[in-house]
């Protein structure tokens, strides 16, 4: 074999394929969708969904083979320590995460997408999805970056897929714009971060920040605080969250829902890997620059969803939305403390971010049932919803108050109590009161909402505007099997949780796969 030939030869490398299954499975039967769509009859369309439920819950059983946590790929041939691809522990919860989130909201669509083109739609969502999917397993920033345009580029198409919806069409152009500005900063810092160390897998990145030549060091913290621009937007912390309600209230009901969670997801993996993976010799400069994020977007958040008001349209979902923000503050808390603590708070961020995607989504699926004879979705036409609607409203006010904290919402208040616990073994005091002060604050408007559920329903409400049918009277409709399964699985999720909520901190650290 000739010298040439070799040199060939030891760049080959074999592709662990069942360690990318998840997001490649879901990639294909996305595009297998995006084909169909061109033979399918338009009476048939709704069998485009059913694939794609069909490849998302595939997707989830790939991940089963994967569960030992110690699958690589796409490593270099000169180091094989040393991968782009990944499918540790953490990889497999947030996966999991992402995954079943896109299941939910795939199953909330069937019914409520019926206006929308169908083969764009499913397209789009299983094109996110895989982008969110693939996200958790990246070990270098290009793949990291790819990873989050993935999953960002279809969701803006997602939110102003209602043609002339003047709505849907202000917030995807508001969300495409301010995304793109905050992608451009993080991708000015990512050129900043491989000018200091000349490489882009993570951990390299770490040895190679350990020993910055002194003329370097204040272009690598610029590289690491800009790069932390990106991550930041998409976990809708303040001021990066201008975004979220006209967004929320624009998009489709359950693309806000995919938003809210998955969306959600991508922002704090993404920042995960990039502070405790790749700069944690720079926790000086992103541990206190996360932990005022995190205060300052909690804040905001509570106090902006205290404001709504329940008979302003679509107050529902703008609650939501700006509840959305304020768990995002919750969610940076633990991230913070491990820049003065250990690694392993992290765990924390991953368990809560567990918990508030079931209880959300749930929380979602009541609204998409509630909008079906409500379409303003204000928070007043849910008053009196046990009277007609008994179990949807149990559901609810079960999901509101996990979000709260509150009993029966167990898992909620475990999720809150351990990200407290973060932040005191961190020492970091101060974040903890402000977190404490926040938690009462959200108390008001979650437990306004739930009373309003079992409130006698107003008469002179009754036939209002997206009200009820008739002055006087509320017509009962059919639930749609899809939407009755979604909320079903999160209220079981949800109340098996509050049963045994340390499983959700064990799962989430990886205890469970040992």
């Amino acid at each position: 074999m000739t010298v040439a030939a070799e040199s060939a030869a030891s760049l080959v490398q074999s592709v662990d394929w069942a360690a990318i299954a998840p997001p490649t499975i879901t990639a294909a039967v996305g595009l297998l969708v995006l084909v169909a769509d061109l033979f399918v009859r338009e009476s048939r369309k709704q069998l485009l969904g059913w694939i794609s439920i069909a490849g998302l819950v595939v997707a989830l059983l790939a991940l089963l083979p994967l569960r030992e946590g110690d699958r690589s790929t796409f490593c270099l041939t000169s180091d094989a320590a040393v991968c782009s691809y990944t499918a540790d522990h953490f990889t497999l919860v947030v996966q999991l995460l992402v995954l079943g989130g896109a299941l939910l909201t795939a199953l909330l669509s069937l019914t409520g997408t019926k206006k929308l083109p169908a083969g764009e739609f499913w397209f789009l969502l299983l094109s996110s999805a895989a982008g969110a999917a693939l996200l958790p397993a990246s070990r270098d920033l290009a793949t990291l970056v790819v990873a989050l345009e993935v999953a960002s580029l279809p969701a803006f198409a997602l939110v102003g897929l209602k043609r002339g919806d003047r709505l849907s069409s202000e917030a995807a152009l508001k969300f495409f714009l301010s995304s793109v500005t905050a992608t451009a900063v993080m991708l000015l810092g990512v050129s900043f971060v491989y000018a200091t160390t000349g490489t882009l897998h993570l951990t390299e990145i770490a040895s190679h920040l350990d020993d910055v030549p002194a003329q370097l060091d204040t272009l690598a913290k610029a590289g690491v605080a800009l790069t932390l621009v990106g991550f930041a937007f998409k976990t809708a912390a303040v001021p990066f969250h201008f975004w979220v309600p006209d967004t929320y209230v624009g998009a489709p009901l359950p693309v806000a829902a995919y938003l809210s969670v998955v969306g959600k997801a991508v922002g704090f993996t993404g920042l995960i890997l990039v502070t405790v993976v790749a700069f944690p010799s720079y926790a000086d400069v992103w541990g206190p620059a996360i932990a005022g994020l995190a205060a300052l977007t909690m804040t905001v958040g509570n106090v902006a969803a205290l404001r709504q008001s329940a008979t302003r349209a679509y107050s529902a979902v703008r609650l939501l939305a700006w509840s959305s923000v304020a768990q995002a503050g919750y969610l940076l808390v633990p991230i913070a403390a491990a820049a003065y603590s250990s690694d392993d708070q992290i765990g924390a961020t991953v368990a809560y971010a567990l918990m508030y995607a079931v209880v959300n989504l749930g929380a979602f699926a009541v609204a998409a049932l509630v909008a079906r004879t409500n379409p303003l979705n204000r928070i007043a036409d849910y008053r009196g919803l046990y009277a007609t609607r008994p179990l949807a409203a149990l559901a609810l006010g079960f999901f509101l108050l996990c979000l709260a904290g509150l009993p029966p919402g167990i898992i909620g208040l475990f999720a809150k109590v351990t990200v407290f616990s973060a932040a005191v073994d961190a020492g970091l005091g101060w974040l903890a009161v402000v977190m404490a002060v926040n938690v009462v604050i959200a108390l008001y408007y979650y437990l306004q909402w739930t009373t309003a559920l079992f409130r006698a329903p107003a008469e002179d409400e009754a036939g209002a505007e997206g009200g009820a049918d008739a002055p006087g009277e509320r017509v009962e409709h059919a639930v749609p099997m899809p939407v009755a399964v979604a909320i079903t699985l999160t209220a079981v999720a949800g109340i098996a949780l509050s049963g045994a909520p340390q499983l959700v901190l064990r799962f989430a650290t990886g205890d469970l796969f040992q």
